[in-house]
């Protein structure tokens, strides 16, 4: 898929899970992730962008779940309970999820700046997230939330990005031929 193509959906997933989450329509982004994943997983490779969509959206999930059973950050349209992360931000690692193999390929390889981009970029997405649309808060204070997130995601970034050139290495299957 083309990189900016790639990185405009991700946005697009971004905003209406963090627009929707905080104006009780906690189903847009995963309804926009939909589509934004289907183009993918439909293309030559979709078989390992499933995998790592999988893999990245549990483990990102049970990160952002630990977040906030700590406390550290509460999320807008908390579902089961306010304890684990909600749907929409399952939706949002999913089409994370999508970006490493396509838009941001680029850290392969480059671990100190997959865990820069982490520490830096997470938090300024979750501030953003916080202070524009208040689709989170943090209830122990910013300097506690930012903290834990760029923590989180300087191990978590570099990672995903090691699975998802693990993912690329495994052999594809071959198309059987029949002979007549």
């Amino acid at each position: 898929m083309n990189v900016w193509l790639n990185a405009i959906g991700y946005q697009l997933v971004w905003l209406a899970a963090v627009w929707g989450a905080s104006h009780q329509r906690a189903w847009l982004g995963p309804l926009l992730l939909l589509p934004f994943a289907l183009i993918h997983l439909r293309g030559r490779d979709g078989r390992l962008d499933a995998w790592l969509l999988l893999a990245a959206a549990c483990a990102g999930t049970a990160l952002d779940s630990l977040y906030a059973a700590t406390g550290t950050i509460a999320y807008a349209s908390p579902f089961p309970t306010a304890h684990v992360a909600p749907p929409w931000i399952f939706a949002l690692w999913a089409a994370f999820a999508l970006t490493l193999r396509h838009s941001l390929r680029f850290l392969q390889g480059r671990w100190l700046l997959a865990m820069v981009f982490g520490a830096v970029g997470a938090p300024l997405a979750y501030v953003a997230a916080a202070r524009g649309w208040q689709a989170v808060s943090f209830p122990q204070g910013p300097v506690v939330a930012v903290g834990a997130l760029a923590l989180g995601w300087a191990l978590m970034l570099p990672l995903l990005v090691r699975l998802a050139m693990l993912i690329e290495t495994q052999p594809r299957p071959q198309a059987k031929h029949v002979h007549g």
